[in-house]
């Protein structure tokens, strides 16, 4: 009865309905809601702290950025069917199309701003695209690699600006892309938005211990991103954990090469990979592997390996 009463009271408040409402839509970051919402910041929080508190949003630190999102499915959804019923019954608040029209403004903003990070470093992506096959032909043979099984929950490690978000979005159940950098996240967040993909989530994280249960994907990729890893092993390690035990592990990365610039210029810590070193990685998680294409045709060959949990000896994670 407590809890009952504690959740209409934090729902008694006009701004924090608009709150619940507009993180429906996107999420967003407390001064994001503020510039929304027309309200101080510290005011907003004092709103967003009641509604944490009670369970119905969540909060995530990205940088020196905190976003905010939607509770537990089981607590928010029958409020939000409360709250369609009396929009039927009442008609909907003004409110509700003013707080939507100026979303668009922070849409426009995140583009903006990963839009001139983007030019920045448009010369360092430019450069490394050159290097090997076109970015489709790479496209087409990840979907080659998952088959007819629907890739279900996919979580990508090392998301960057969201390629593969965007390469599964109309086919996963849902995605949760990760990455270290706050920029390559605000980059992909545009881009999602762009692109109206709403079954996507990204995070802020160490690939290397990530705050997600063992067994929680259907579907983890790595793409063009084991060659930055200084314990590529451990990398794998991490995305075995989260594989469900029917699931599937892509890995998309370089064949071994020489070329050193790109470890002074671009941060590579290994120089690609061999076949054999990706799968020795596998057999150390528990996993079992195959080569499934290699794309040659630029200067850099990309390699596509394919695992799953090894039925023989599979790994107890906790």
């Amino acid at each position: 009865m407590n809890e009952s009463a504690t959740l209409f009271q934090a729902l008694s408040d006009p701004t924090r309905l608009r709150i619940l409402l507009l993180l429906r839509r996107m999420e967003l970051a407390v001064g994001e809601l503020a510039q929304v919402l027309g309200q101080s910041q510290p005011g907003v929080s004092k709103h967003v702290k009641i509604l944490l508190d009670c369970g119905l949003l969540a909060r995530r630190k990205e940088g020196n950025w905190v976003f905010l999102s939607l509770g537990e499915g089981a607590l928010v959804e029958p409020v939000f069917a409360l709250l369609g019923r009396w929009a039927e019954v009442h008609g909907e608040s003004p409110w509700i199309a003013a707080d939507a029209a100026r979303l668009v403004a922070i849409n426009a903003e995140r583009a903006d701003e990963a839009a001139r990070y983007f030019a920045a470093h448009a010369g360092q992506w430019d450069e490394l695209r050159t290097l090997h096959v076109p970015t489709d032909e790479v496209d087409r043979a990840i979907l080659r690699a998952l088959g007819d099984r629907r890739p279900g929950r996919v979580v990508d490690l090392g998301t960057g600006t969201g390629t593969i978000l965007q390469l599964l979005g109309d086919k996963a159940e849902h995605i949760i892309g990760i990455d270290r950098s706050p920029e390559m996240l605000r980059y992909a967040r545009a881009r999602l938005a762009e692109s109206g993909i709403a079954n996507a989530e990204l995070r802020q994280g160490d690939i290397y211990g990530l705050e997600l249960p063992s067994h929680a994907a259907d579907t983890v990729i790595l793409h063009q991103v084991l060659h930055y890893a200084q314990r590529p092993a451990s990398f794998i390690l991490e995305a075995a954990r989260l594989l469900a035990p029917e699931g599937q592990l892509l890995v998309v990365d370089v064949a071994q090469h020489d070329r050193e610039e790109l470890r002074r210029n671009h941060a590579h810590a290994r120089l690609g990979f061999s076949d054999e070193e990706v799968l020795s990685y596998f057999r150390g998680a528990g996993l079992k592997g195959q080569v499934v294409e290699h794309l040659a045709g630029g200067e850099l060959t990309v390699t596509i390996w394919s695992a799953r949990p090894d039925r023989g000896r599979l790994k107890v994670v906790a």
